[in-house]
């Protein structure tokens, strides 16, 4: 014989699939930080988050780097791939506690730009740990408004 089951609402959480999908995220990406860290041969790097969106006349890559120095960051043009690296270095230890959920060592982030940029009036600016790249883009590509004319 079997009993009956008591079920309370204050008891059991409501089951949500959206956070067992972030938390099995989160232990993969700690994994795969542990284990990739150990290879040592190069691949230890991480990719910071970022924005790429296009306006009229330009494309715009906004990456999070707080933490990070001018000097620590290099971008790179190679045809159409943008490449932005560098190393965020770990603070120095204060006191006996510390747990430590922010990245840090070297990081590279890429993404391919359309062809139509104009390659030399490509400027960046670091501000409140966001880093903005601003790519032009060539005369030829910007949009234009064509006039109706009365035939």
């Amino acid at each position: 014989m079997s009993l009956p089951v008591v079920r309370s609402n204050r008891d059991v959480g409501r089951w949500d699939p959206f956070r067992e999908f972030e938390d099995l995220h989160a232990q993969m990406g700690r994994w795969m930080d542990t284990m990739l860290g150990r290879i040592g041969d190069g691949w230890s790097s991480w990719s910071p988050l970022a924005d790429v969106s296009e306006t009229d006349d330009a494309y715009v890559v906004e990456v999070d780097l707080p933490g990070v120095k001018r000097n620590d960051i290099t971008i790179d043009l190679s045809g159409s791939e943008l490449t932005i690296t560098g190393e965020r270095t770990e603070k120095e230890r204060q006191g006996w506690f510390r747990h430590r959920t922010r990245r840090t060592g070297q990081f590279r982030y890429s993404v391919t730009l359309p062809r139509d940029v104009d390659a030399d009036k490509i400027d960046a600016t670091l501000s409140d740990g966001v880093l903005t790249v601003r790519a032009p883009k060539s005369d030829a590509a910007k949009p234009r408004r064509i006039a109706i004319t009365q035939g």
